[in-house]
């Protein structure tokens, strides 16, 4: 399955999807926020499958997270959560750096969808 790396500020919600995403196969690596999931994507010299980040977080928001690894790592599928429509918006102008942004809250089945869909994305 995919090496996936989840930068989420929530520990329940990064808990909750590390969780599904693991019963689904995949190997997770989680991050409290954008600065350390970017240490963590550089130090592993950016061997992940995906990367699925929240946008609004403290220290380096998904969207900063966003840029630097599609700078760093450009064949490297992201994928966006947010819980604000704003976010949302500010995210819009990334289409070509990002296969989707997935509203929350979300269901377990939703986001392992989302999942799956940028993984297919990213492998074409």
């Amino acid at each position: 399955m995919a090496r996936i790396l989840i930068a989420e500020d929530e520990e329940p919600l990064r808990a909750l999807v590390a969780r599904a995403l693991t019963s689904d196969g995949h190997e997770v690596v989680t991050a409290a926020d954008g600065a350390e999931a970017l240490d963590k994507l550089q130090g592993a010299g950016g061997a992940f499958d995906l990367l699925l980040a929240d946008i609004k977080m403290p220290v380096m928001d998904g969207l900063a997270l966003a840029l630097a690894a599609a700078r760093d790592f450009p064949r490297l599928p992201i994928l966006l959560m947010t819980g604000f429509a704003d976010q949302r918006e500010r995210a819009s102008g990334l289409e070509a750096l990002v296969s989707d942004v997935i509203s929350k809250p979300f269901s377990v089945a939703e986001i392992k969808f989302a999942v799956a869909a940028a993984l297919a994305k990213g492998k074409r």
